[in-house]
Formats: structure tokens, sequence, C-alpha cells
């Protein structure tokens, strides 16, 4: 691929019109697409904690969460990461780099992922659970 910068437009070209440049043209301009937008506006994944006595607070930088296990689980944020509890059933996960945060929302919600028959757990902001019906007497 051929990137170029000129007065501030990046611009992506492929050397011939075969399967494998038109493949890896698409994805150079995303990638590049999205490191624009990551430094200008940052990506932000909300997920959503139901579940009764299930919630998540902040510990300094790192998130705590109480979601049914005997102990607090925490999460630790990587470089570049962090995380904000508008609401105690609600944590946001914010960063410039999109892979990494959805990345780190996958492992949080991977701690307790929703089950299907009460929908308990930690889902992602607008994610349909497909409910059971439990056993039947």
């Amino acid at each position: 691929m051929i990137v170029a910068l000129d007065d501030a437009v990046i611009t992506v070209s492929r050397p011939t019109d075969s399967a494998p440049h038109r493949s890896l043209h698409g994805l150079t301009r995303t990638l590049i697409a999205n490191m624009v937008q990551g430094v200008t506006e940052g990506f932000e994944k909300r997920l959503e904690i139901v579940g009764v006595g299930y919630r998540a607070s902040m510990k300094g930088a790192d998130l705590e969460l109480l979601v049914g296990f005997s102990h607090p689980a925490v999460v630790v944020p990587p470089a570049g990461i962090e995380f904000e509890t508008p609401q105690p059933q609600v944590v946001l996960v914010r960063g410039i780099d999109k892979q990494a945060v959805g990345e780190v929302a996958a492992q949080i919600r991977s701690l307790r992922a929703p089950e299907p028959y009460k929908g308990k757990g930690i889902r992602y902001a607008g994610e349909y659970v497909a409910r059971k019906v439990g056993k039947r007497a």
C-alpha cells in the first residue's frame, strides 16, 4: 500500500487491482481512520451490570466489581485505558485505541457473562440476552 500525506490529507492507494491488494487497501484505510478518530474523539464501550447486589465502583484508577463472588474482582486498567462508573450498574471503558478498548471491555464482561436463565451478569449496553425457560414442574 502507498500511504501519502498531502496538506493534512492522508491518501491510501494500491499498486494493483488484485484481490489481496484490494482487501489490504480497505484494511489500511480503516486502521488509519480509526487512529485519527481515536486521537480526536476517542473510543468508548459501555457495560451494564444486571443482578441483585451486583455493582461497580472505582478504587483510585482501578475498577472494583462486586458480581457474586466471595471477594471483589479488581480490574487494573492497562496503559491508555481509563474506567468510569457514572452509576453503580454502569461501567464506561475509554481510550484512544479501538482494539484495546474492545479487548478490555471483553475481559470485564468475561468475569461474569450474562447467563440465559435470569439474565444476570455483565453485558454490553444494548446487548440482547436470549432467555431460556427454566425447569418445569
